[in-house]
């Protein structure tokens, strides 16, 4: 045994000296963490001052990092000094400024200096949560800042851990999706039996996520049993009750057997408010479950004049928003609340041996690895938190009504020129809106125009005012027609940003404008 050990520290010994005289630092070296963190923050701090220097779109072409950077690896350690170099130089062109107070596509994802403080101690501290004892401070602040959360919205006691509910925070609403789904399909699947999977349908309107259907086919539905029932202009594009009842009554009719409803608060496209109170007096008559996604739209519940939007929510199942997109919290944040937490535990509990410990066994703790798909998990609660306690209640109603206002003027903007029309009522903070051949300013084409050349005119007039570098917008085409979304909710966003993203929009629109409209 004693050679055996010997030879053994021979070999490591042997095997440690290429690593000891080719490593330079040890890399959780105290003091070189503080002096390239100082850097860091400094670097950090002067990018979001100096941001509007820069085209908010990204300008470079699909490739270009890989003709600056080398081939592979370096094989010596190289200074901070000469990685910032490239950062700036080779990383910086080919970012799209998320936070430039002139992006106003897609969603916001607003952040703020408590978020990305709340994002490194979460790094630092490096804690891996999955159960209670793997780091208590972890589950028990998570438990706590979603019902702290939960309660600004006014969310029905049962969604709240002080209530028979909880809450939960995953990366992002497709998580979110997959555990309701796998949970409603296990519940359902436990009343009708497992060979019957194949009959199981999914309700949602055709302004739905996407991420739905990606959902629908990790769990096992069948391929097309997502029905997507369709919307109308005429209602804003919201999910109408009456068209879920007759989807869902035809579906019966034929020997399926619904399952989950996903209603919208804010939808992608449009911002459209799905009614939740009749949606769930629809779904509840056939025993679906129903699931409550407002990644957008939900933030702004915290503030009394919107909390009407989630009116029903007591009817639904489960109901979660992405705190990274209007919230002021660094992505990934998306918090789940659920009423029946032991349907989650039912069909995603693990309990390898390794993993047991006292209090698990106990019963008297959150194991959040059964709330969710992965094992691991960050601290992600830690930057709630710190959003939550740097701000204040006040503070943050402010900051998003200060959007809404913002978006609010610029609605006013189209409303006030007849070249340009709002396709459907602002909601929130984002006004869908288009360039028309027509001054009627209907958009509904009765004299004869062709809606083909409207769309073409429109795509033509966002490329142009994204290819400036002083605005990014995106699109969306719905019922046929092709609008222009301006979505406000970047931190750094001030009403002269706004006014300065219309003028953009007069100018390409004034230079366009005879091109688009003396060809048809």
């Amino acid at each position: 045994m004693g050679s055996i050990s010997n030879d053994f520290e021979f070999v490591a010994d042997k095997a440690m000296t290429p690593l000891l005289t080719t490593t330079t630092t040890n890399p959780m070296n105290s003091d070189e963490f503080r002096r390239q963190g100082h850097m860091l923050i400094d670097f950090i701090a002067d990018y979001h001052s100096n941001i509007e220097q820069y085209p908010v779109l990204s300008r470079v072409k699909p490739g270009y990092l890989r003709q600056l950077l080398p081939p592979s690896a370096p094989y010596e350690a190289e200074p901070i000094e000469e990685i910032m170099k490239d950062i700036q130089s080779h990383i910086i062109p080919g970012i799209t400024h998320w936070q430039h107070p002139s992006y106003f596509a897609y969603f916001p994802c607003s952040s703020s200096t408590a978020g990305i403080l709340g994002e490194l101690l979460a790094a630092g501290f490096g804690v891996v949560g999955f159960n209670w004892e793997a780091s208590p401070a972890a589950t028990e602040l998570e438990t706590i800042v979603m019902d702290w959360f939960g309660e600004m919205l006014s969310l029905p006691k049962p969604y709240l851990f002080s209530g028979d509910g909880g809450g939960v925070i995953m990366g992002t609403t497709c998580e979110a999706f997959i555990v309701m789904l796998v949970a409603a399909r296990d519940q359902k699947l436990a009343e009708i039996g497992k060979d019957k999977i194949g009959k199981l349908v999914v309700y949602c309107s055709d302004q739905t996520h996407c991420a739905l259907q990606k959902a629908a086919k990790v769990v096992g539905i069948r391929p097309g049993n997502v029905r997507a029932v369709a919307t109308t202009r005429a209602a804003s594009f919201a999910l109408s009750p009456d068209s879920l009842e007759s989807a869902v009554l035809a579906d019966v009719e034929m020997g399926w057997v619904p399952l989950f409803l996903c209603a919208t608060i804010g939808t992608t496209s449009t911002t459209a408010v799905d009614p939740l109170q009749p949606l769930c007096q629809v779904a509840k008559q056939h025993g679906m479950w129903v699931h409550v996604d407002a990644a957008y739209g939900g933030s702004a519940c915290i503030c009394p004049e919107f909390r009407h939007v989630i009116d029903g929510v007591e009817g639904a199942d489960s109901f979660s928003l992405n705190a990274h997109k209007w919230f002021f919290t660094t992505l990934d944040c998306c918090c789940l609340w659920v009423k029946n937490p032991d349907a989650l535990k039912r069909s995603l509990s693990t309990n390898p041996e390794y993993l047991r410990n006292q209090a698990s066994d106990s019963g008297g703790v959150i194991d959040y690895k059964d709330w969710q798909l992965t094992l691991s998990r960050r601290f992600r609660s830690l930057k709630l938190w710190m959003v939550l306690r740097s701000y204040g209640v006040a503070n943050l109603r402010s900051f998003l009504r200060g959007h809404v206002a913002m978006a609010k003027a610029f609605e006013k903007l189209v409303a006030g020129d007849d070249r340009f029309e709002v396709v459907v009522p602002r909601r929130f903070a984002m006004v869908c809106f288009r360039m028309t051949r027509t001054s009627e300013g209907s958009g509904s084409d009765d004299d004869g125009g062709d809606e083909g050349a409207n769309n073409l005119m429109n795509k033509k007039l966002l490329e142009r005012v994204n290819g400036s570098g002083r605005v990014f917008m995106t699109h969306a085409l719905v019922g046929g027609i092709y609008l222009l979304r301006f979505a406000v909710g970047s931190t750094l966003t001030e009403p002269e940003h706004v006014m300065e993203a219309w003028k953009v929009i007069q100018e390409h629109a004034d230079a366009i404008q005879g091109d688009y409209i003396h060809l048809y």
